[in-house]
């Protein structure tokens, strides 16, 4: 009734400050994907994420958040979001999400990754592809958008058209609709929300000062999802295999720059006709 929450819009200096958040946050995946293999243990994953952020001197923005017992989420399978690690072990052909949130000076970046342990179905595979496309679509809908509702018509238009294209392999794609993207800044969930669906309310204007959290989740399967007796996994209700991505995205007057990247998106979105527009260090 009051309407939209107050948006933080961020300087000059406090999108650097992210950045290097963001950098700590690309970091610590990479390493947790080296680690993501069979025979490791979700815990394994985890505690290699920590030791990148600790030696970076940076502290993980999930690790007590609303009393989350990890620096790491790692989702495997039908876990869409938000899964503790812990004993799980690895095994191949398993699709692997791991989502990961650093903070430098206060100031946080977010981002997530999927894959599939050695080769896996192509079915997974494809998917975990499909959900990766869509990321950045919808990041490339933030260059040229005027609203923030055109991520989530470019995360859909993905969707579409790889059922046309026959490459989700005769299963109707769910997009998940209760786990959304984010504001991010000072805080690692602020208004407004990212939503990866269309919608008729168009959304906030897109302006200079704008940091999100673009993050797509998408099943083999319907889109309906519950949580598990830790209060924390999300799964998918029917038992179908989820993929999730997701980078960080500074708007400002220049244009954008995905500040979890460590090429701020440069390969990735020249590929959709995007420039990305790094800010200058001072």
């Amino acid at each position: 009734m009051f309407g939209r929450e107050r948006i933080e819009y961020k300087t000059h200096e406090q999108m650097l400050l992210m950045r290097r958040a963001g950098l700590v946050v690309a970091d610590a995946l990479e390493a947790a994907r080296t680690a993501a293999v069979p025979g490791a243990r979700t815990r394994d994953v985890d505690a290699a994420a920590a030791a990148v952020i600790a030696a970076a001197g940076a502290t993980p923005s999930f690790l007590g958040y609303h009393g989350y017992p990890a620096t790491v989420c790692v989702s495997v399978n039908d876990e869409v979001v938000h899964g503790i690690p812990g004993d799980r072990v690895l095994e191949p052909g398993d699709v692997v999400s791991v989502d990961c949130g650093a903070i430098v000076e206060g100031w946080h970046g977010d981002s997530a990754v999927t894959f599939v342990l050695d080769g896996g179905d192509p079915a997974d595979v494809d998917l975990v592809t499909t959900t990766e496309a869509a990321l950045w679509a919808g990041i490339a809908a933030l260059a040229g958008g005027e609203r923030l509702g055109a991520v989530g018509e470019a995360v859909e238009d993905v969707v579409d058209a790889a059922a046309a294209a026959g490459r989700n392999h005769g299963v109707r794609y769910g997009i998940v609709e209760e786990y959304v993207g984010h504001g991010i800044g000072s805080a690692m969930h602020q208004p407004p929300d990212v939503l990866n669906y269309r919608v008729r309310d168009k959304g906030p204007r897109l302006r200079p000062g704008l940091c999100l959290a673009v993050e797509p989740m998408i099943a083999r399967g319907d889109r309906e999802t519950e949580v598990l007796a830790d209060d924390w996994t999300v799964v998918t209700a029917d038992g179908s295999r989820a993929a999730h991505w997701e980078h960080t995205v500074a708007i400002h007057a220049g244009g954008i720059w995905v500040l979890t990247a460590a090429d701020g998106g440069l390969a990735a979105l020249a590929a959709r006709g995007v420039a990305v527009a790094p800010l200058a260090w001072a």
